[in-house]
């Protein structure tokens, strides 16, 4: 699990950072919601940076010793879901022009961090799954 801790911290890490450099280049992170004008502050980028790829990385380190296939289905479909969000939520929203480039920027940083991390749970599991099968019964 300390693939998983050391993934999410880096994406928090790696996210407040370009967060820090968008406000920097002016940007305000403000959009307008169905409930009037809104803002993206750091803790929401912390947020969003961890808890999904928290959520997943877990999934994937429980399941990965019983499951080859979760691994190969995390490394396509982590970095869909990275990318789907900036459609999905980066695009349509009307950010100021240094505020939209950032967030879709720090959904792009999940990619080669949940690709990583989960390279590092799959050799974590295959390790397991050879030790489990090298046993005597």
């Amino acid at each position: 699990m300390a693939v998983v801790a050391l993934g999410g911290a880096t994406a928090v890490a790696v996210n407040l950072i370009l967060y820090g450099a968008g406000r920097a280049a002016g940007g305000t992170f403000q959009f307008t919601s169905s409930n009037g004008p809104a803002e993206v502050d750091a803790l929401t980028v912390a947020g969003f940076s961890a808890v999904p790829l928290l959520i997943g990385l877990a999934a994937v380190a429980l399941l990965a010793p019983h499951a080859a296939w979760v691994i190969r289905a995390a490394l396509v479909v982590g970095p869909v879901l990275a990318v789907g969000a900036i459609v999905l939520m980066t695009l349509p929203a009307d950010f100021d022009t240094a505020s939209k480039p950032t967030l879709a920027l720090c959904h792009l940083t999940l990619v080669p961090i949940t690709v990583a991390a989960v390279v590092a749970i799959g050799r974590q599991a295959g390790a397991t799954r050879a030790t489990v099968r090298a046993e005597p019964r």
